[in-house]
């Protein structure tokens, strides 16, 4: 396969979800984009963007399944509070699984609010 065809594919069949920390934080801020596989379930989708963005046995951001944005060289583990966004829908970590907190709107959306 070609570059051009392999990025092709990459686009059809992965989707980037954000981590957001905001519990220990002044203000909420984007940590991490992770790739997942489309077919996934938000579930799975959640679940696997919690255990990556976590420090077990290594620091979770000098893994190469995640692409590390934060502002530090080094950061924190995600905790109860913080937030994936998958698609445009926002999940806030909680003690015992996921709770959705908004679904974002496009911008031609909003105009009919």
């Amino acid at each position: 396969m070609n570059k051009k065809t392999e990025a092709l594919m990459k686009t059809l069949t992965t989707e980037e979800v954000a981590v957001i920390h905001s519990v220990f934080e002044d203000k909420p801020r984007t940590v991490a984009f992770i790739a997942m596989d489309k077919s996934l379930s938000v579930k799975e989708k959640l679940e696997k963007a919690y255990m990556l963005t976590n420090s077990i046995n290594d620091a979770w951001y000098t893994s190469d399944k995640v692409n590390y944005i934060g502002p530090e060289k080094s950061c924190r583990s995600t905790s109860v509070g913080d937030f994936v966004l998958v698609g445009r829908d926002k999940y806030e970590c909680k003690s015992s699984g996921w709770s959705k907190v908004v679904s974002l709107k496009s911008s031609h959306e909003w105009s009919k609010v």
